[in-house]
């Protein structure tokens, strides 16, 4: 069996001041048409976030189902969905009776059955040539029930071990053990922030209560010969453990990405046991720029910039460290990006930060962000900031269940996520 693990695909995002995605997102599907065919592909999986809201624009669906109509002219007999925490279960569900008629298996949340969540795909010999764990995105309410009066520590405590429980049954099935036992492999999905794993700041949330990585890499059963996992955005081993890996985003979705490697994963398995796993680059359609530095650098740095790899402008991320007056430093630097625009754009304008404001500190600022540019929870985290840890995380804890619980009770609450 020749399998592609994928991502974070996060159709229909809008990027900062209201740039649409779709562009650089149709050129990853149609390359991963392509791909699909090019490598043989006998079952592709979708491990989360296929949208970035959970009210999807008309657009963003119609990326998705016309890729999974072209799929069918492929020579991928399977294609399987797990919902990721920026995914609505029910709008994703909404089509899995259809969807199944086309060997497109669908688990947008948690079903009340278990073995629902077990899916049997057949090998190019019409033979079980792999069994599917389809876990998508544990929401509360999927694996614990709130305790009054229980500390942050417990909390963790509880939410990790009944992550862990939940992925030790469906590995202690009848069938899955079974099917194991015939020589035919097990790949289980994932989409949440296991433990040691890297998050960039801006891209992913900690969607976690406390927002810490609760799941190690000794938590997945030894049953599972592959993990495929969404959510975190850079490319990435769990724990050190090569079968257990996120496939990172296709596309990049924020400047702190800019300079990741974008892949698909080619998973080759050979009866039960780890697969031999190929990391597939994913051209880049638009490059993300960040040009920081001073007034003459910045101004250097554009006029240097070539984006001849690139078929889109680029997009740029401006930040001059100047004494100048405000005035001048947009003058000078709109004048470059007006000599440049063909090759790069700004936007979100030019960021201005005066070089001597703290001298002693001057290398080590942060960019000033805009109200607009911050997520709520990263306004959440700034807020409590200064107060005494343990209260910070309780804190923390209670404002991370509050907005679970309103995104499951209005969707359109969790719109403008990235």
């Amino acid at each position: 069996m020749r399998v592609l693990h994928t991502a974070d695909w996060h159709l229909g995002q809008h990027f900062l001041t209201g740039q649409e995605r779709t562009t650089e997102q149709q050129a990853f599907l149609d390359w991963l048409l392509l791909t699909v065919q090019a490598q043989g592909i006998d079952a592709l999986v979708i491990a989360g976030d296929i949208f970035d809201t959970q009210s999807p624009s008309y657009t963003a669906q119609e990326l998705y189902y016309t890729f999974l109509v072209k799929m069918q002219s492929t020579c991928c007999r399977d294609i399987v969905v797990v919902g990721g925490n920026h995914d609505s279960p029910t709008m994703l569900n909404a089509s899995r009776q259809l969807l199944r008629q086309l060997r497109i298996h669908v688990v947008g949340g948690v079903p009340t059955d278990p073995t629902e969540q077990v899916l049997h795909l057949a090998g190019p010999d019409g033979r079980p040539g792999l069994v599917v764990c389809a876990v998508p995105f544990l929401r509360d309410r999927d694996i614990r029930l709130a305790v009054a009066g229980e500390s942050p520590d417990d909390r963790q405590i509880r939410i990790r071990q009944s992550i862990a429980g939940h992925y030790a049954a469906l590995a202690e099935l009848d069938v899955v053990r079974r099917l194991r036992e015939q020589d035919v492999p097990v790949l289980a999905t994932g989409h949440l922030y296991a433990a040691g794993g890297e998050a960039r700041e801006g891209a992913e949330r900690d969607v976690h209560i406390g927002g810490l990585g609760l799941v190690g890499a000794e938590h997945f059963p030894t049953a599972f010969d592959y993990v495929a996992l969404g959510h975190l955005h850079r490319p990435q081993v769990v724990g050190g453990r090569a079968h257990i890996r996120y496939s990172g985003s296709p596309v990049p979705l924020s400047f702190t990405e800019a300079d990741d490697k974008q892949q698909v994963l080619l998973l080759e398995f050979k009866g039960a046991g780890a697969p031999t796993i190929t990391l597939v680059p994913v051209p880049v359609a638009r490059r993300l720029q960040r040009f920081h530095g001073t007034l003459d650098e910045v101004e250097a740095d554009i006029l240097a910039y070539d984006n001849a790899a690139f078929p889109l402008v680029a997009w740029a991320d401006v930040l001059v460290r100047s004494d100048e007056a405000p005035a001048e430093v947009q003058r000078r630097i709109q004048a470059v990006l007006q000599l440049q625009k063909a090759q790069v754009l700004a936007p979100r304008g030019v960021r201005h930060q005066r070089a001597t404001e703290l001298p002693d500190l001057a290398a080590d600022l942060a960019p000033l962000a805009l109200l607009h540019e911050l997520t709520v929870e990263e306004v959440f985290s700034r807020r409590v900031a200064g107060l005494p840890p343990e209260r910070a995380a309780a804190l923390t804890a209670t404002f991370g269940e509050l907005r679970q619980l309103l995104a499951e009770a209005d969707p359109q609450a969790r719109d403008g996520q990235q």
